[in-house]
């Protein structure tokens, strides 16, 4: 979780918002691949299914392509996919530290 952890204490300096953007899509990774996530109310059907789509979006940002803001946008929204694991799992407060810095 030490991506998360960076996040949340606010211990890193990105030098773009492109670089905090990944940073803030790695913890996502860290958080949907905790054991025992309940991916029930979300989109996606489990842990594997969840970090497909996010590493999916960090590898498009890594190549220089920047997706659509509504890809970022629904990740991070009430009711979306993250917060649905997120409130499921027990890690809603943390989610909402980390999506703060999406925002």
């Amino acid at each position: 979780m030490n991506r998360t952890e960076q996040l949340v204490q606010g211990s890193t300096q990105h030098n773009s918002p492109l670089e905090l953007l990944i940073h803030v899509l790695e913890a996502s990774i860290e958080l949907v691949s905790l054991p025992e996530n309940d991916f029930s109310w979300s989109l996606w059907s489990d842990r594997d299914e969840a970090k497909a789509e996010l590493e999916g979006l960090i590898n498009s940002l890594r190549a220089g392509v920047l997706p659509e803001r509504v890809r970022f946008a629904v990740l991070f929204a009430p009711t979306g996919p993250l917060q649905e694991v997120s409130i499921s799992s027990g890690w809603a407060n943390t989610l909402l530290k980390v999506a703060d810095k999406f925002d």
